[in-house]
């Protein structure tokens, strides 16, 4: 074995492949083949979108394990830990557990090199297998069409959103990135849009697998009942009323819906009100409008493109504060910080913005420039920034951490969160 623990299996990995993100299947497909990893036995779904993947994987995994299946998921990134990526029925693998695989992907590749990513995705299939989990759900990294996920066929390929997003890959507007996303559909197999404003590219990628698409707001949806509950409703009836989900704002009824709807397809599965009940009884999710106990609160998120700044600001705008908000932001390079802080602008009594190593990530400086007008309280590394915002805020007052899944796990840690188990 070329190693003994993860953490060397992973500082090797990120240096394994010439690039650190290289589209496409050849590497995968030659690696699976030999693994025996191309074809399955479980049901899959596959979930690409720009905002919304994270929780419809969640909601997905948590129903199907509600019905009694035995399920795996697959998502990306982790916050704490890398166990985070593979879950088998709701829990994290070992780290002996992702060790073998590895050791089985390694040998198994010969002189194929692979990306961290690709070694990621192979693991989990990998362990999936052994386990043999009856159904799949499968978090595309990015994109969808060449995304290492990709490479495994799904039963059902749902899309969340569409918006620009990793435009240095996926193209400059909402049509270059719904082609890319819709590249996960199957010929002859259900697909679903879940997403706002269905892109002409989406549809037509439909029309040319003869998919069967089945688009929000006209195959499906939800509507509102009593009790702050929903009703879900398709061409098959309705389902609910049902609680609203553990995740805060009418986007998470969406990426809600669009699960449900996806999973029609599963055999033998009833949707019902007890169902859904019986999946949201433990349901949780890191980072995705988060509050952390006690008080003050901290609200995390990983809000990182324009869209998801949009929902983030309409959540807080759902929620008054008997204090002050303040917010912290950590912002990967590549995103634009123009506009991710635009529906933000005006929200909060002060701005803290954090440094973080490498040259991946806004840097205090140019966040302060594209802040005119707001108040900034400090600038700093998160081991000095968290310490004074703990002195600074008062007990009605709420600090919102948001933006790169780092500026979460640096909050969690300050916050002595060490597992997210």
């Amino acid at each position: 074995m070329r190693f003994q623990q993860l953490a060397d299996w992973l500082a090797w990995q990120e240096h394994a492949h010439p690039k650190p993100i290289d589209l496409g299947h050849e590497r995968m497909r030659r690696v699976a083949g030999r693994l025996g990893l191309l074809a399955t036995e479980s049901w899959v779904l596959t979930v690409a979108g720009t905002n919304g993947k994270g929780s419809s994987v969640a909601y997905a995994a948590a129903l199907l394990r509600a019905a009694g299946w035995s399920v795996g998921a697959y998502t990306s990134p982790h916050v704490l830990e890398y166990r985070e990526r593979i879950r088998i029925n709701g829990a994290c693998v070992d780290e002996s557990d992702i060790v073998r695989a590895f050791d089985a992907i390694d040998r198994a590749r010969g002189g194929t090199s692979l990306t961290y990513f690709e070694f990621a995705t192979l693991a989990a299939r990998w362990l999936f297998r052994e386990a043999e989990v009856g159904a799949q759900v499968l978090e595309v990294g990015l994109g969808g069409r060449l995304d290492a996920v990709n490479t495994f066929d799904p039963d059902v390929a749902l899309v969340t959103s569409v918006g620009v997003d990793h435009c240095e890959w996926l193209g400059p507007d909402r049509e270059s990135v719904g082609r890319e996303k819709a590249g996960i559909f199957r010929r002859g197999r259900p697909a679903v849009f879940a997403g706002p404003e269905l892109p002409d590219s989406v549809a037509t990628q439909a029309r040319g697998l003869g998919a069967s698409l089945h688009v929000a707001g006209e195959d499906f949806g939800w509507q509102p009942a009593a009790g702050d509950c929903w009703i879900y409703r398709d061409g098959i009836g309705s389902v609910g009323p049902l609680s609203r989900p553990p995740l805060t704002g009418n986007v998470q009824v969406d990426n809600a819906a669009g699960v449900l709807c996806a999973l029609r397809s599963v055999p033998g599965l009833v949707l019902s009100e007890s169902l859904w009940s019986r999946a949201m009884v433990d349901f949780r999710l890191c980072g995705r409008l988060q509050a952390l106990p006690g008080a003050p609160v901290w609200w995390l998120d990983v809000a990182h493109n324009p869209d998801s700044a949009r929902v983030l600001a309409d959540a807080l705008g759902a929620r008054p504060c008997a204090g002050r908000r303040f917010a912290c932001i950590g912002l990967m390079a590549r995103k634009d910080l123009p506009a991710v802080l635009e529906p933000l602008r005006g929200l909060f009594h002060g701005w803290y913005l954090m440094a973080l190593p490498g040259d991946d990530m806004w840097p205090p400086e140019r966040m302060r420039e594209a802040l005119m007008g707001e108040v900034i309280m400090a600038q700093g590394p998160p081991e000095t920034l968290f310490p004074g915002i703990r002195d600074e805020l008062g007990p009605e007052d709420e600090l919102v951490a948001f933006g790169s899944f780092r500026t979460v796990e640096e909050a969690l840690r300050f916050r002595a969160v060490d597992s997210l188990e």
